[in-house]
C-alpha cells in the first residue's frame, strides 16, 4: 500500500472487524458526499482514515466481484483498496477494476459531476478513459436499526386485587 506509510497509519483512525468496518466505510463515504454503496466490500479486516491527508485504506480477507445491477456492471475489489478522498472525489484509487466488454480496466478516480444536482458520477482510468453513470446506481438504502425506546412514564395501578391462599 504505497499511500499508507507508517506515518499515515500512526495518525489515522483505524477500525477492525467486518461490521464496524462496513459502518465506518459508509460514514467516510457520506462525509465526502459519495454514494454509500461504492465500496460493497465483504469480510473487511481493517479500515483506516487519515483525515489530515484524506488517505483511506480498506483490507478484506479476499478479493470480491460485485455486480451493480441497475447498470449491469461488474466491479472487482482487491484485498487492499486505497485512495485519497475529498468532497465529491476519490482519487489515486488502487485495488478496483471494472469490466468493460471482455477486459478488466483499472479505475483510479471517481468524481461527482458538477453541479452535483446532475446526479452523475464519473469513473476514470489511468489511460484517460472515463464512463459516467447515475449516482443512484451506487446508493444502498439505509436500514435503520431498531432502537429501544425508554419509557419514562410510570405505570399506574388502576385496581388492587387481594390474593389469598385458599
Amino acid at each position: 500500500m504505497g499511500l499508507v506509510t507508517d506515518e499515515v497509519r500512526a495518525r489515522a483512525e483505524k477500525y477492525t472487524g467486518d461490521e464496524l468496518c462496513r459502518e465506518k466505510t459508509k460514514v467516510f463515504l457520506k462525509e465526502v458526499n459519495m454514494p454509500n454503496g461504492l465500496l460493497p466490500l465483504k469480510d473487511i479486516e481493517e479500515v483506516g482514515y487519515d483525515r489530515e491527508t484524506g488517505i483511506v485504506w480498506l483490507k478484506q480477507k479476499k478479493s470480491i466481484t460485485h455486480k451493480f445491477e441497475t447498470i449491469g456492471k461488474l466491479v472487482s475489489y482487491g484485498t487492499e483498496v486505497t485512495a485519497v478522498v475529498e468532497v465529491g472525489k476519490i482519487k489515486k484509487l488502487t485495488g478496483v477494476k471494472a469490466k468493460e466488454l471482455l477486459i478488466w480496466v483499472t479505475l483510479n478516480e471517481l468524481v461527482l459531476e458538477q453541479p452535483t444536482s446532475s446526479g452523475k458520477i464519473n469513473f476514470r482510468t489511468p489511460t484517460g478513459l472515463s464512463r459516467t453513470f447515475p449516482v443512484s446506481a451506487f446508493v444502498v438504502p439505509e436500514v435503520e436499526k431498531p432502537t429501544m425506546e425508554k419509557n419514562n412514564s410510570t405505570t399506574e395501578v388502576k385496581e388492587a386485587v387481594a390474593v389469598s391462599d385458599a
